[in-house]
């Protein structure tokens, strides 16, 4: 069985979103514990990452979502705990005009390719990313990229509830990275 952690961005994803629909109906999908989900700091969520990871019973693949895309990119620059792969949903742009002065220390990201596979889902008018920024991360992360339509910022005023088109995504990723692994030597 596949383990799973759950990385809200900040406020740390409500009763709404999708995420934390997903975490309750799944026991394998856990939540990292920074110190606040409203004022994050990135050492705190780079070390709270990390211990859930430590935590997991098997490689773990990531589930995050906005800021948390960026603590990604940061966390795997400084940890070589193993995980399955990430699974990176409305990656922000620091350069938008609505994203928050507490997360500027979270904006200079790793430029090379990461060390795991990853998919990032984006919207095509996420207000976020405006630039198309969440592109330009695939290429320098060497992620896959989905482009997943309309759906603002991929969040819980998405309107999009379970998400299950998501679910089909994170699946598929999940199979082809479990497929990868068995073909390997």
């Amino acid at each position: 069985m596949t383990d799973f952690i759950i990385l809200p961005g900040s406020g740390g994803s409500g009763e709404a979103h999708w995420q934390t629909r997903w975490q309750q109906a799944n026991p394998a999908m856990r939540r990292f514990s920074p110190a606040s989900w409203e004022l994050p700091d990135l050492d705190d969520w780079v070390a709270a990452l990390d211990v859930a990871v430590s935590q997991a019973k098997t490689p773990p693949v990531l589930i995050a979502h906005s800021l948390s895309c960026l603590l990604v990119a940061h966390w795997q620059a400084v940890s070589s705990r193993r995980i399955g792969g990430a699974f990176l949903v409305a990656v922000p742009d620091p350069a938008s005009p609505v994203y928050p002065a507490y997360g500027i220390p979270f904006a200079e990201t790793p430029r090379g390719p990461l060390r795991f596979p990853s998919l990032i889902v984006a919207s095509t008018d996420d207000p976020y990313d405006p630039n198309g920024y969440a592109r330009e991360k695939a290429a320098q992360w060497g992620s896959e990229l989905h482009i997943a339509g309309p759906l603002g910022h991929i969040n819980s005023n998405s309107g999009l509830g379970d998400w299950p088109a998501g679910m089909e995504l994170l699946t598929a990723f999940v199979r082809e990275r479990q497929a990868d692994h068995a073909i390997a030597p």
